[in-house]
């Protein structure tokens, strides 16, 4: 029934009406709620209904309520869109959330593929994604402004009423700017047919133009269209490092009107730094470093490395550091003594770093990590490491800072060079800003409409079974141990009234980023010792959990989501973390469609091994689609040339019949609203409960 069906003539129509409306839905039937259910009143306790009373304050507002919701519950479920390993690049991001990975193009070629050419459609998309740096634009080269800006507004109304049939007014009223809500309301829920209403809605449309307020109302729709054709954005992981905006995408799901973020072993990094974790700390800057990304550091969150780069310009002055020389892009705008002084940064942090970690191993025995103590294996005089029995030599033994006889200790110059960095990270406002967004709304994982999604692993054995982590006396594998490490993780962050547990949830946060057990990043070993000491490659070697060769099993797949307590035979796992080399023939589609892998290459650093751009997963009412994006060119390039992002979509499911929003996990919640309110009508009627003041 749409907003404006016929009304009923008669009231036996009218009755028919309703009790056909009671038979679909699936909430209460609204014929019976004067007679509420014995076990829904006995749900809800009467001091609770009392409380629920001071929102519904009367008999008609709580019986409007259910009618609202119930109404509600019969709506098409919402397109969800999901995205793993963003690493930082911002235009990319910005854009296929502006596109909502395409499906703003493809609802475009269905409505005006035979009324508009293929350039006008092009245009009209880009319009969409930018309207406020478009429209300029367009207006700069238009034979009649007023004409475009006349029709455009037309287009896009109709494009409007199209994707808000699947949203309640209300949903819709809140997506708005409230200055021309009430216009752009009026011109969605036009009845068409109706000859009076059409000419009061020509008469908006005209009125909007005549007084040069056209350009305003075209950037509502077109953001309004964006938020649309998505409802909800899911992260799987991920966020920072590589490309240089990690503190741009964040801004923008600040702003997002519905997404969630399933943490990756790369933002567990940064929250440990945020939180005051030293080796964190160092890990984040070194990184940075490594690749020549300082925008997010310096730009995006103030932290100055002055400290730093004091310390590493006196203490390796005379060093070339060329196991350190940054990996930067070519066509870089660095100078020769900007590259060297990061090589220098970068080796000072890194033998930071190195001291740092030994001392969370030693204090944490538990992390059965000791075979990562490494600077004691070093014969300084010789130049030499000894590990697992072999012997070999370090392609850098300048060592200025590191005493051989207590080689983990911080010189005074380098515990000075911690505590400022510290100091920076702890007080930058914007990153202790995102970090609290961060544990507000993600998570290690999530349950959402009967799938599960998480970035990394479940820690396995070799013969498929949970892997178990010992810690004092007590053991925890699974889904037992993934929610033991994300509230040790919130213990880290925001315990300030006890320094040892803090101590303690930051190392467990330092624990995600490389540990074997973590669930983030599910390898033996970190070997980045090995990979800027040693030559032998073999060394570098970074084994997988099990995990990574089981989860192409079904049986497998089906044991991780029964863990989790979802149903094998229509759950679906989405990860992330480890990229799918298309160009090797890997596919994304695991464990006979029970396991999905979207990490395709997001970031440009990975893009040669993978051969695209990252994959995207849309779900919708009708079934799951699996996008492969190939690489944005730029922001600038989309806006000028109108070129988007090519994608080559595939459907991996089609849902049996079209799902609504009672099938989800959102419509359950508004079950369990219609069951309280329905409970509070039966105790207005009863006497249980008296009606507050009526205004």
């Amino acid at each position: 029934m749409t907003e404006h069906a016929r009304r009923p003539d008669t009231n036996a129509e009218c009755a028919a009406s309703v009790t056909s409306l009671s038979r679909r839905s699936s909430g209460t039937n609204l014929i019976k709620l004067r007679h509420a259910p014995v076990p829904i009143m006995q749900k809800y306790p009467l001091n609770y209904l009392q409380l629920l009373s001071e929102k519904y304050p009367s008999i008609q507002s709580a019986s409007t309520a259910i009618i609202n919701f119930s109404s509600e519950l019969q709506l098409p479920k919402g397109t969800e869109h999901f995205l793993s390993d963003v690493h930082g690049e911002h235009e990319a991001f910005e854009h296929i959330v502006r596109n909502g990975a395409g499906s703003i193009w493809r609802k475009i070629e269905e409505m005006f593929a035979n009324s508009m050419s293929r350039p006008e459609r092009r245009s009209l998309a880009t319009l969409i994604y930018y309207p406020e740096e478009k429209i300029p634009q367009i207006l700069q080269n238009a034979a009649d402004k007023e004409e475009w800006l006349r029709l455009t507004l037309v287009r896009l109304v109709k494009f409007c009423r199209t994707l808000s049939a699947k949203y309640r007014r209300e949903t819709v009223r809140k997506l708005l700017p409230a200055d021309v809500s009430e216009t752009i309301e009026e011109l969605l829920y036009d009845q068409e047919g109706v000859e009076h209403k059409l000419a009061y809605n020509q008469s908006q449309i005209e009125t909007i133009a005549s007084t040069g307020s056209s350009q305003i109302f075209i950037i509502a729709l077109a953001q309004l269209i964006q938020r649309l054709a998505v409802e909800r954005l899911h992260i799987i992981g991920d966020i920072y490092d590589r490309g240089p905006g990690a503190h741009i995408i964040l801004d923008q799901l600040m702003e997002h009107h519905q997404v969630d973020i399933q943490w990756g072993n790369h933002d567990m990094l940064w929250m440990g730094a945020a939180a005051g974790s030293e080796a964190c700390i160092a890990n984040v800057i070194r990184i940075s470093l490594r690749y020549g990304n300082m925008e997010t550091l310096e730009n995006g969150y103030g932290i100055s490395i002055l400290p730093l780069a004091s310390f590493a310009l006196e203490t390796y002055k005379d060093d070339p550091c060329t196991r350190f020389i940054p990996k930067v892009e070519a066509g870089s705008n660095f100078s020769a003594q900007e590259i060297r002084l990061m090589a220098q940064m970068q080796k000072a942090i890194a033998v930071i770093q190195f001291k740092l970690e030994s001392a969370a191993i030693r204090r944490r025995p538990q992390y059965q990590m000791d075979e990562r103590l490494l600077l004691p294996k070093i014969d300084y005089a010789r130049g030499v490491i000894t590990l697992g029995g072999v012997e070999y030599p370090l392609l850098d033994s300048f060592f200025p800072t590191i005493d051989p006889q207590n080689p983990e200790a911080l010189t005074p110059e380098e515990q000075a060079v911690v505590d400022r960095l510290t100091m920076s990270f702890v007080t930058s406002k914007k990153l202790q800003q995102h970090t609290r967004f961060l544990f507000s709304i993600g998570s290690l994982y999530r349950i959402h409409d009967g799938n599960l999604l998480y970035h990394g692993c479940i820690a396995m054995n070799d013969d498929g079974s949970f892997r178990a982590f010992n810690v004092d006396g007590k053991s925890f594998s699974g889904k037992a141990f993934l929610d033991r490490v994300d509230r040790l993780a919130r213990q880290g962050y925001f315990d300030t009234d006890h320094p040892a547990k803090k101590r303690y949830g930051m190392d467990a946060m330092w624990f995600m980023w490389c540990a074997p057990m973590s669930p983030l990043f599910g390898k033996e070993r970190m070997t980045t010792f090995e990979r800027y000491f040693i030559a032998d490659k073999t060394t570098h070697t970074e084994k997988r959990n099990a995990y990574y060769t089981l989860r192409d099993s079904e049986e497998t797949a089906r044991n991780i989501l029964r863990e989790f307590g979802l149903d094998p035979e229509t759950g679906i796992i989405i990860n992330g973390h480890v990229p799918v080399k298309v160009v090797k023939g890997e596919r994304p589609i695991k464990a006979n469609g029970r396991l999905m892998v979207i990490d395709g290459g997001f970031s440009r650093a990975y893009q040669k091994q993978t051969g695209i751009a990252g994959y995207t997963l849309i779900s919708n009412s009708r079934g799951m689609l699996l996008s492969a994006h190939q690489p944005f060119e730029s922001k600038q390039k989309a806006i000028s040339e109108e070129l988007d992002i090519d994608s080559e979509t595939e459907i991996i499911h089609a849902h049996p019949s079209r799902q609504r929003i009672k099938d989800t996990d959102r419509g359950h919640a508004i079950q369990e609203k219609i069951d309280a309110l329905t409970a509070l009508l039966h105790a207005y009627r009863e006497g249980l409960i008296k009606e507050q003041r009526l205004h």
